[in-house]
């Protein structure tokens, strides 16, 4: 699948710390790769193209840019892969709700979602990767788990993944949720899971393929015909991809259960290696003037539609890093005037002849978003800088493009004018 263009990410001088992250599945932080590491991988989970993009999957996309372009900043060999699940219920059901082909409906909205994600300058993974191209490897993947005794098929024709298995054979894994049952199941009924399904060995087992059913489009694979399972085309293409074991797993925090609790369980079923990631990272979620931001209530604010007002996306990109990413918060007129007025002081100060040096600036953002992507204290940090330019002046004529150069690099804000 064709991703989109890469925005110019300038070389900076010298390098920060190494970044860490706040890991899910231990609830700390952690380095995302090894002192001598000179590679990086990273998956992080994509759209479903029934619509595209809110501000939910930019904020995630954009945290997970700033991992991105630190790696490379730092000299890493980046290998990043993204999903796009153009194969699943939610697409069928708002193709169905507006009659048009499903097909057409996930082209449409993924053509979009490129769009947009250009348009915030979010560096483009190296594999972006459809479900449908997926489908081979995953009936590969299913047909294993099956003989291995990892799955089962239920008496409808769709196959399970064994939540007991998986336990016998790896009592020592760690969950990545740390949720107790009661909250699984919870979770469980709310994301897609079916724990009230008879015929099922346990409640918590996922589904791995969906036999043919009238209406929906199958596949014939090794395992039979049909399609995928959302949490195995995730496993499958990272492996496929990235590897056996990756340094971050990404996404948001509605993702944790059950998709990336089960989709690391698929992929270490597979190799038998864990923990399948080094690190499982999580943002918060948007919410628009003190509510939640949902599909069901209709209050998705779009990137697109912002794009057709006239609002800046490097505006956008500003108000959804000016709290930390792991944070539930909201977006707000107030919120995106603020990030506008920052935008308009920072490329004021960068097109300066003359400016502050801006070699303290660059360490401090460096230092802020190994931090665990402290995007507030980065952006206090570039506040600084800007205020002493435009307040005081400056003698060095070097300092603007110094500035330019990390605020579009590591920050991924063209402060161009």
């Amino acid at each position: 699948m064709e991703s989109w263009t890469a925005p110019h990410v300038p070389a900076l001088p010298g390098h920060g710390p190494a970044l860490r992250l706040h890991d899910t599945a231990t609830a700390g932080p952690r380095e995302t790769v090894a002192p001598d590491a000179e590679r990086a991988s990273m998956y992080v989970c994509g759209i479903t193209p029934y619509d595209a993009t809110h501000l939910g999957h930019a904020a995630t996309m954009i945290a997970f840019d700033l991992v991105h372009r630190y790696w490379l900043d730092q000299g890493l060999d980046v290998h990043y892969a993204q999903n796009v699940t153009d194969v699943d219920e939610p697409l069928f059901e708002r193709a169905d709700r507006d009659g048009t082909d499903w097909q057409v409906l996930g082209l449409r909205e993924t053509a979009l979602y490129r769009e947009d994600m250009e348009a915030l300058k979010i560096v483009p993974p190296r594999h972006f990767i459809g479900a449908v191209e997926s489908i081979p490897s995953v009936g590969k993947a299913v047909a294993q788990l099956l003989a291995t005794g990892a799955a089962y098929r239920h008496d409808s024709g769709d196959v399970y993944y064994s939540v007991a298995a998986y336990t016998e054979r790896f009592p020592e894994a760690a969950s990545v949720s740390r949720y107790d049952t009661e909250t699984m199941l919870r979770y469980a009924r709310e994301r897609g899971g079916d724990p009230d399904r008879e015929g099922k060995r346990h409640p918590l087992d996922p589904k791995l393929w969906n036999a043919p059913r009238d209406g929906e489009p199958s596949w014939d694979t090794e395992v039979g015909p049909g399609r995928p399972g959302w949490h195995i085309e995730c496993a499958c293409i990272a492996l496929d991809y990235l590897g056996e074991q990756i340094d971050v797993q990404g996404g948001g925090n509605d993702l944790i259960y059950p998709h990336h609790e089960f989709s690391a369980a698929h992929a270490e079923s597979l190799t038998g290696r864990l923990p399948f990631a080094n690190i499982y990272a999580h943002t918060g979620m948007i919410g628009l003037d003190g509510e939640k931001m949902s599909k069901s209530l209709g209050n998705l604010v779009f990137v697109s539609k912002l794009r057709a007002e006239g609002v800046d996306p490097a505006a956008v990109r500003l108000a959804l890093m000016s709290q930390h990413y792991r944070a539930d918060r909201q977006w707000s007129a107030p919120v995106l005037a603020e990030a506008e007025l920052r935008l308009g002081r920072w490329r004021e100060a960068a097109s300066r002849e003359l400016a502050v040096p801006a070699g303290a600036m660059l360490t401090a953002v460096r230092e802020r978003i190994a931090d665990d992507l402290d995007t507030p204290g980065a952006l206090a940090a570039v506040d600084a800088w800007a205020e002493q330019t435009l307040s005081a002046g400056g003698d060095d004529p070097s300092a603007a493009g110094l500035a330019r150069d990390t605020i579009g690099g590591i920050l991924g804000i063209d402060c161009t004018r």
